[in-house]
Parts: structure tokens; C-alpha cells; sequence
């Protein structure tokens, strides 16, 4: 595990569009009305259509990727998400899913990363930890 060093971190950026909600409805099953249907999404505590909270951990994960690639052969895999939805992602908002590295458990060969999705008003969408386990 020395490919990795507390402090380490990674990010990554998108504008959430309707065809970032509606791909993933299709992936996921998840046609929940407060996503795809506007009106329905009218009648929320939201107002209008939001995107599906497993999303944001799905932009975690490509962050994910990018700190598993550090790791030598055989790699790294995904081992945990332990993730708490804040507050809406709206489609037009754009996110930056960012993780840091807070420690590591050298017995188990996990790196421990402090995950945070925010918007483009710096608001928490999404935050917890996530787990790399080290192969």
C-alpha cells in the first residue's frame, strides 16, 4: 500500500443532464416519478424532477477508479460505500464528487477515503467514506 498516501485525493465533474437521469433510470430500474416525471416532481418537497441519489455515489465510484488504478498488480478493488444523501441533485446542477484519503488499515490492505459530492453553490450533496481494498 505504499502506492498510497494519506492526503492522496481525487475529483471528478459533470453536469447532471436528463439524459444522465433517464440512462440511469434505464440501467437501474429506477423510474421513480420524483426523476423522470415533471409533474409528479411538482407536487415533492423538491418542486421539480431530481436526480437519483445512487448517481452520485455512481460519480464516487468513478473517482473510485481512479484512485484503484494507482494501486500495482493486481490492483484494487471497491470494498465499501458508507454514503449520506444531504440535499437534491437537480437536473442542470453540476456536481464534483471528491475523495480524499483519510488512513489506511495496513492488516486489511483498505484504504479509507473521506467522500463528499458537492454542487456548484458548494453545497454537500452526498458525503461519507468509501473503501479500497487493495489486492
Amino acid at each position: 500500500m505504499d502506492c498510497y498516501a494519506v492526503g492522496d485525493h481525487a475529483e471528478f465533474a459533470k453536469t447532471v443532464s436528463e439524459y444522465d437521469v433517464y440512462g440511469f433510470a434505464g440501467i437501474v430500474g429506477d423510474f421513480y416519478g420524483v426523476h423522470v416525471n415533471e409533474e409528479y416532481a411538482k407536487t415533492t418537497r423538491f418542486e421539480k424532477r431530481i436526480a437519483q441519489g445512487a448517481l452520485s455515489v455512481g460519480f464516487l465510484a468513478t473517482v473510485m477508479g481512479t484512485m484503484a488504478a494507482k494501486a500495482p498488480n493486481p490492483g484494487a478493488v471497491s470494498h465499501r460505500y458508507d454514503i449520506t444523501f444531504t440535499a437534491p441533485v437537480y437536473i442542470g446542477d453540476t456536481v464534483t464528487a471528491r475523495l480524499d484519503l483519510a488512513d489506511k488499515d495496513e492488516p486489511r490492505n483498505t484504504c479509507i477515503f473521506t467522500a463528499t459530492v458537492t454542487n456548484q453553490k458548494g453545497v454537500v450533496v452526498a458525503s461519507g467514506k468509501t473503501y479500497l481494498k487493495v489486492l
